[in-house]
């Protein structure tokens, strides 16, 4: 589902996990967010509407997005999410998540779907919504976000799939631009309320508020808007059958999902499936999508191996989206009656996992080692489902205090381990250096391994949070502020990365021993932030003064003094922020 799909649940419990933590924002947030916008859908220049600073649509708001400018509107959407506490970043679940993404990327490669400048300028991403609600939407620039109650109610990896091809469909038609550009500034406006609306509605038990925030969201796009994207609801159904298909889905599951929605559907509808209040299911969509599977040739062989990975992971998506303790204990205290496998399988995981929320130990380990005796006597299920069970059984070491069994556990990783192993070791071998059971070489040897995966996939900023505290217990204090500064810009916060780059370019300088490499690595981002903040204050002024254009020299911002070389950079990353005056 496109834009127009963005909505809520009532009672998502949301909370923020940076690698394997967790933090919860107060009631006074709430009323902030609803205020913010109520004002932003009374005035399109609100201070609601600065708190999501667009790019512009251009001087035609009758044409469609170009690609460029919808990249621009879902990275400034993604910086808020990023920092809002329903963004979830686990990696076990995310790398599941992305498994299942990636090879319907590759067959919409494959048909065509996806242009050279789609390609290469959107971002293809999924990520995950801390919350219990049955929902999935789609965002400018090919962001999927996936709420944690859509995989609980999945019963297997192709149901999962097949809502995944529907929205990368509606990312590849571009109708997020259709929409956005046939609407203009005020389409732009119902997209900014639209995320607004689920943020407050997501942090509040009235439903009315919620309802409220959602529906003002509507309103603020075109009705047209909203008949046309009956039209793009086809169209992805069509195109994401294709894709499903070619990237070697079962059509079955395809078929099962449908069900499950309509049933869904036909029942009184308490808030748990806003998938199907903003992407509802027509007869003809219900009839079409069955007959596809009737005419398909391809016969639907399970595989059991994939079947239990999906079930594990499916416990792990219900325990995580647990409000607390009374959730997690009946996880902990649940026993499995059937006779399927995986279902046995997956009621050991989440006994384990909610065992490890509660500080439980001994249940944990009790509930391991049914687990791994179950893995040992099915060595067909090996290889993914047995590196599951590793990962949850270091998760359950570090949990209990015993970092250095963490890291044996995962020393047989390889030289390249994915993501889970790589941010699951480092957290180990972290607190094991505190515990002081492993030296400075085996944290250095670890630093080293972050280094490797960061200098990859630079946009993961819990990888670069954990290599700066890697950094500092090291005492390199200019590679640590480097890397904070790495993981505060990808957070949307220039500022706070800027300051932090500023304070490592002094503190450079200061030594006579510098890493004359770094500095210079240093000195090079600083530019970039700098004019990358530069170029977002031009926006924000532009967006302010509509009648200014961005060629008009009053437009652009006042330069910061303190970014002129002759002045000097600024001592510490706590000095006063730079707060440009509207003219």
């Amino acid at each position: 589902m496109a834009l127009h799909s963005l909505s809520t649940g009532r009672c998502g419990a949301f909370s923020a996990f940076s690698a394997y933590g967790a933090t919860r924002r107060s009631g006074a947030f709430t009323r902030a967010v609803v205020a913010a916008l109520s004002l932003s859908l009374a005035s399109a220049w609100s201070p609601a509407w600065a708190q999501v600073r667009l790019p512009s649509l251009g001087d035609s708001a009758s044409d469609d997005l170009s690609v460029g400018a919808e990249r621009r509107y879902g990275e400034q959407i993604m910086r808020e999410l990023r920092r809002d506490p329903a963004y979830l970043d686990d990696p076990v679940l995310l790398e599941y998540l992305q498994s299942l993404w990636d090879p319907l990327v590759k067959a919409a490669q494959t048909r065509g779907d996806i242009g050279a400048d789609t390609q290469s300028q959107f971002a293809w991403q999924v990520f995950l919504v801390l919350d219990r609600s049955v929902n999935a939407f789609a965002l400018p620039g090919g962001y999927v976000g996936i709420h944690l109650g859509l995989i609980s109610l999945t019963g297997s990896s192709d149901e999962l799939a097949s809502v995944l091809a529907h929205e990368l469909s509606h990312v590849t038609q571009r109708h997020i631009a259709r929409s956005m550009g046939s609407a203009g500034r005020q389409g732009a406006l119902g997209v900014v309320a639209m995320i607004l609306g689920i943020l407050a509605a997501s942090r509040t038990s009235n439903p009315d508020v919620a309802q409220a925030a959602i529906v003002g969201g509507q309103a603020a796009v075109m009705q047209g808007q909203l008949n046309f994207s009956r039209d793009m609801e086809r169209e992805a159904d069509r195109i994401g059958w294709g894709v499903f298909a070619q990237a070697g889905y079962a059509p079955a599951g395809m078929a099962r999902m449908f069900e499950k929605m309509d049933n869904a559907s036909r029942l009184f509808d308490s808030g748990a499936y806003p998938y199907l209040r903003s992407h509802p299911l027509t007869v003809e969509r219900v009839a079409d999508a069955r007959s596809r599977v009737t005419l398909s040739t391809q016969p639907w062989v399970p595989n059991e191996s994939q079947t239990v990975v999906h079930a594990l992971m499916q416990a792990r998506a219900r325990v995580l989206m647990e409000e607390g303790v009374d959730g997690w204990r009946r996880w902990a205290d649940s026993v499995s009656t059937s006779p399927l496998r995986a279902e046995q399988w997956a009621t050991l995981y989440a006994n384990a996992l909610a065992s490890i929320k509660l500080g439980d130990t001994a249940r944990a380990q009790k509930a391991l080692d049914a687990l791994e005796s179950a893995r040992a006597a099915e060595p067909a299920l090996q290889p993914q489902a047995a590196r599951l069970v590793r990962l949850l059984k270091a998760e359950a070491q570090v949990a209990a205090g015993a970092p250095g069994q963490a890291v044996a556990t995962l020393s047989s990783a390889s030289n390249s381990p994915p993501r889970a192993e790589t941010l699951l070791r480092a957290q180990a071998v972290e607190q094991a250096f505190h515990r002081g059971t492993v030296s400075s070489e085996v944290l250095r040897e670890s630093a080293g391994r972050l280094q490797v995966w960061v200098a990859e996939h630079r946009e993961d900023a819990a990888a670069w949070l954990v290599l700066a505290r890697h950094h500092e217990l090291l005492g390199s204090r200019l590679r640590a502020l480097r890397s904070q500064a790495e993981a505060q810009a990808l957070r949307g916060d220039l500022v706070a990365a800027i300051d932090l780059l500023r304070a490592a370019q002094s503190l450079s300088r200061r030594s006579a021993g510098a890493d004359f490499i770094e500095a210079s690595v240093v000195d090079a981002r600083l530019r970039d932030l700098e004019r990358q903040r530069r170029q977002l204050l031009a926006e924000m002024r532009s967006q302010r003064s509509p009648g200014n254009r961005r060629d008009d020299p009053r437009s652009e911002p006042r330069e910061d003094p303190r970014e002129d070389p002759r002045e000097g950079p600024r001592e510490d990353a706590k000095s006063p922020r730079f707060r440009p005056k509207t003219p």
